[in-house]
């Protein structure tokens, strides 16, 4: 039985992305639900690499910090000055200097690349025994990309970047892809015959293949399925570009497993997200970070979800939620705010302009509308009326209110934290609640209602008030 190759993964990511005009690393740009050095990562998991190298540069400590975060067994080697391709690739591999057999060397900003097609890359290059392996495809506009130049046999003779490329050349629409695979002997050796002799003054990477292909090396151009997969991103227009591609990916895989998208073109789901079969989604809807959502749920139009659970039957309608647990069969929305910490029963409610925020529901509980429900408890089938406040803030300090079983808060009604109603109580409408109401009480802090006779007559003469009030005098005679 032959023993797997070794692999070694190297991601180029110490660009600077002078054309994205941030302040933030081109390759820390986050694109639905990665960032693009994320993407690319995920997608060099396919090749089942015994160590991940990450040249950085660029704001360096920015891009290890994440990688820390998204990675952390990744190992980040820093490229001080950008001196071209391939002293990047000798730098990643000076530092690891244990590294034979596969070279995988991938650039961050190609976020679309599939894990598959990494996996088949490799494959091919492993298969045919050769000294490199680059991974082209054939587009409309070759603009600004180098060029696979092959010989009369159709190998690869060398690889042409724009700049340094005749007419002729330019005519060729096979690219370069930025993506190869190389034998780590072959590569080590090549790296110290590179030189600056082109337009940049850099040391091209590119120009190994020629190297290897006159020293009579196997050399082997493996063509990607789908060109959208190569594309690079080096400017905002080309990111929104690549964000509306993945989109519609996304959705194309949703949709093809069983998931009701019912506006793909308005839809935003990352591909962190998890969908059952038969859940709906509906128009102008986000879906992000760890969202999920179970079969039977319908969530939209007009949606954010946030790292929320959605479960089996549930619907969310033009609301907001971060953090939040939905459960089964309950409703939220229209226009609901769903802060972290929210839990949601078995066919709660939480209904139109209603904020939550550490708030439980128990099954069955009701907070219908217009109401701040903060640090509470709310349990089964108790009523939340319009207009209540739970005053959960003093300045200092957060308190917990709790809403006991099957009990019912007038609207608006001031629950003042910490308090607690007890299982079928009830509280007054207007009421101003700082004490506990006992189980099966009625809690009323109001005022008696005094009311003051003639007073429209006498402070608002002349006004329609006055006399409609002068109207009804007369009718009641």
């Amino acid at each position: 039985m032959s023993q797997a190759p070794s692999r070694t993964v190297v991601v180029l990511a110490a660009g600077e992305g002078k054309r994205m005009r941030s302040a933030t690393p081109k390759m820390l740009h986050p694109l639905l639900g990665r960032t693009l050095l994320g993407h690319v990562l995920h997608a060099a998991e396919a090749a089942q690499a015994s160590r991940t190298v990450v040249v950085v540069g660029h704001k360096a400590d920015q891009v290890r910090a994440h990688l820390s975060e998204i990675s952390p067994g990744a190992t980040p080697v820093l490229q001080a000055q950008q001196n071209g391709t391939g002293h990047a690739v000798r730098i990643a591999l000076d530092a690891i200097p244990e590294a034979v057999g596969t070279v995988v060397v991938l650039n961050a900003d190609v976020p679309l690349l599939r894990p598959e097609t990494v996996e088949a890359l490799v494959s091919a290059h492993e298969a045919g025994e050769r000294g490199a392996t680059v991974l082209a495809a054939e587009v409309p506009d070759p603009t600004g990309l180098g060029r696979i130049v092959r010989d009369a046999a159709g190998n690869l003779e060398r690889i042409v970047e724009e700049r340094d490329a005749s007419a002729e050349i330019r005519a060729v629409r096979e690219i370069n892809a930025g993506i190869y695979v190389f034998d780590a002997v072959l590569l080590r050796a090549a790296l110290g015959k590179l030189t600056t002799d082109n337009d940049q003054g850099e040391e091209y990477l590119t120009d190994v293949f020629g190297l290897l292909a006159t020293g009579g090396h196997a050399v082997g151009v493996h063509l990607a399925g789908d060109a959208h997969e190569t594309l690079g991103c080096n400017d905002r227009a080309e990111l929104a570009r690549l964000r509306s591609l993945l989109r519609d990916r996304v959705n194309t895989g949703w949709l093809k497993s069983g998931v009701a998208i019912m506006d793909p073109a308005t839809t935003w789901i990352d591909v962190t997200v998890t969908l059952e079969p038969d859940s709906v989604v509906d128009q102008n809807s986000q879906l992000l970070g760890t969202t999920s959502v179970a079969a039977r749920a319908v969530v939209g139009p007009d949606t954010t979800l946030v790292d929320t659970v959605v479960e089996e039957g549930a619907t969310v309608l033009r609301a907001h939620s971060i953090g939040a647990e939905i459960g089964p069969e309950a409703t939220v929305g229209p226009y609901s705010y769903l802060r972290p910490g929210t839990r949601l029963g078995r066919k709660a409610k939480v209904g139109g302009f209603v904020e939550t925020k550490n708030a439980e529901l128990g099954a069955g509980a009701k907070v219908p509308h217009l109401s701040y429900v903060g640090d509470a408890t709310i349990g089964p089938k108790a009523n939340v009326g319009a207009g209540t406040i739970f005053a959960n803030y003093d300045g200092v300090n957060k308190s917990h209110t709790t809403v006991g079983e099957a009990a019912f808060v007038g609207s608006d009604s001031v629950l003042i934290a910490p308090v607690e109603i007890g299982p079928g109580a009830y509280v007054a409408a207007g009421s101003a609640v700082s004490r506990d109401v006992p189980a099966g009480s009625l809690g009323v802090v109001r005022a008696q209602q005094r009311n003051v006779d003639g007073w429209v007559a006498r402070k608002r003469p002349g006004t329609v008030s006055a006399e409609a009030a002068e109207k009804a005098a007369g009718a009641a005679e």
